[in-house]
């Protein structure tokens, strides 16, 4: 594609966010840009949390992942589903019966401060690190289809991104995220059936061919019960659950679009839906995959490939459909990847904003000139972040899918132990200590695996985050308050 061509595209799809942008802006208030006035359609924010979802992460690193790990994803998926369906039953009511803006304000309601605050960095450190390698592969598939053209070095490109996020969000926030994340959720799943549709055209196959292929090829093996395997359903199915619970129903950026519905039940209706359309969605994704090695084993595309693994799988996708898939598939990646690079980026950076805000400056007791101000330093203070953590993990390679959620097992296990702690016991903690608890429990976790790794070649995989949440729980508990010295704390407030 030529440059020109790439350049249009970008020009109008951003002319589409800034278009919406002015829409949802008017009538703002002090609360708008973190709560979206509790106004938001649930079906309208189900629909948009696909794009926040999956983002380019998911879009090039669960086909590419295909190659080396087969179907196995489709195990955690299973768990996922398990997962939402504690984010709706469990976690919905204890929010709305709060009406919390940050989530973490309720281990302050549980605990104390110190609990509170501990939650909150774990979520600020997590979600940084998460969001910033999610842009990252955008940012470098961006760079190779259309900057590198221009000479324009990968700094400035991230520097562009984050500029431009910040223009359609820095005044309405997530009441402008809802509408923008539907219009680039419907761009994703066009981008998905397109990309198939042109590889069952490619290899002239039927409808009906294309699905005998998949269901023939060695690839779609779907279970794996190998009990050393990081793979294995088990490790898979309770990571699925654990995990989703974790960075999506104590995921600010996930859930401050579901608390911008007005009450408890549409917001119900608003999980259930999004975790019937983020399966389909990455079930889909999967079958791409396997489409896609097939489509280099037919066309004789070599793969490079080290002690049996394919490498650099993640770029086996913007590949294809850059080289081989003609003008309508590149162009439609191309869409696909800004559009996923916004929809993910974008609530990150909000939540990340909210949270920083409501949970170290006390924004809920300043006045509204003090607001705007606080949350203009903190939304500047988030892009350089940003920057900063993409720049230092620029030349990382591999499936960077699994190196998103092997870091969310060690930071996000211990705010997963404190909520569960929170909710289904009743006793108090040494609050002085629970910091210490938390990063105790995740450098053990990590001790643990290498431990198991080296000795008995076993490997934890995404559990890990189980692991870490069910240390801190053990840890919790050993900090547990006998009865009087609670007592004592209630008669001398």
């Amino acid at each position: 594609m030529s440059t020109s061509l790439l350049l249009l595209i970008i020009v109008i799809y951003f002319s589409l966010l800034l278009l919406i942008s002015r829409f949802t802006s008017r009538q703002s208030r002090d609360n708008t840009f973190f709560d979206g006035d509790r106004q938001s359609p649930w079906f309208l924010v189900a629909f948009g949390m696909i794009g926040s979802g999956i983002s380019a992460v998911s879009l090039v690193s669960i086909p590419g992942n295909v190659g080396n790990n087969h179907l196995y994803y489709f195990q955690f998926i299973l768990g996922s589903i398990a997962g939402y369906l504690f984010i709706a039953f469990v976690l919905l009511p204890i929010f709305y019966k709060l009406r919390v803006v940050s989530l973490y304000q309720y281990l302050e309601s549980r605990f104390g401060p110190v609990s509170y605050k501990t939650g909150a960095l774990f979520f600020i450190v997590s979600q940084s690190f998460g969001a910033a390698l999610r842009l990252l592969l955008s940012v470098k598939i961006l760079q190779y289809a259309f900057f590198d053209e221009l000479g324009i070095p990968y700094a400035v490109t991230i520097a562009v991104v984050l500029l431009l996020i910040w223009l359609y969000t820095n005044k309405s926030g997530v009441k402008t995220i809802v509408w923008t994340d539907a219009l680039q959720s419907l761009f994703l799943i066009t981008v998905i059936l397109v990309s198939i549709i042109s590889i069952k055209n490619a290899l002239n196959l039927s409808v009906g061919d294309m699905f005998s292929s998949i269901a023939r090829h060695p690839y779609s093996e779907v279970f794996d019960w190998d009990p050393q395997s990081g793979s294995n359903f088990f490790k898979q199915f309770i990571s699925g659950l654990l995990i989703t619970v974790a960075l999506v129903g104590l995921d600010q950026s996930m859930m401050q679009k579901t608390l911008t519905i007005k009450d408890a039940a549409g917001a119900r209706k608003n999980v259930l839906s999004f975790s019937f359309f983020i399966a389909a969605a990455q079930t889909l994704f999967l079958g791409l995959g396997v489409l896609m090695y097939l489509y280099t084993e037919q066309k004789g595309i070599p793969l490079l490939r080290e002690n049996g693994q394919i490498l650099n799988t993640d770029g086996i996708y913007p590949d294809l459909t850059l080289h081989y898939f003609g003008k309508t598939g590149a162009i439609a990646f191309f869409i696909a990847v800004i559009a996923s690079t916004f929809a993910s980026i974008d609530s990150c950076i909000t939540a990340l904003t909210t949270s920083f805000s409501y949970d170290f400056m006390d924004f809920d007791k300043k006045s509204p000139a003090e607001r705007k101000q606080i949350k203009n330093r903190v939304l500047l203070g988030v892009n350089l972040v940003m920057f900063i953590i993409v720049l230092a993990f620029w030349n990382s390679q591999g499936a960077i899918i699994n190196t998103i959620f092997k870091i969310a097992g060690y930071t996000y296990g211990p705010l997963l132990g404190l909520y569960l702690t929170g909710f289904f016991t009743s006793y108090k903690v040494k609050e002085k200590w629970v910091p210490l608890a938390c990063v105790g429990a995740a450098l053990l976790t990590w001790g643990l695996n290498e431990f198991f790794l080296r000795q008995y070649r076993f490997d934890l995989g995404f559990m890990n985050i189980g692991l870490n949440a069910g240390l801190t729980i053990v840890f919790l508990y050993l900090l547990k308050r006998k009865m009087n010295d609670q007592y004592k704390e209630y008669s001398n407030p």
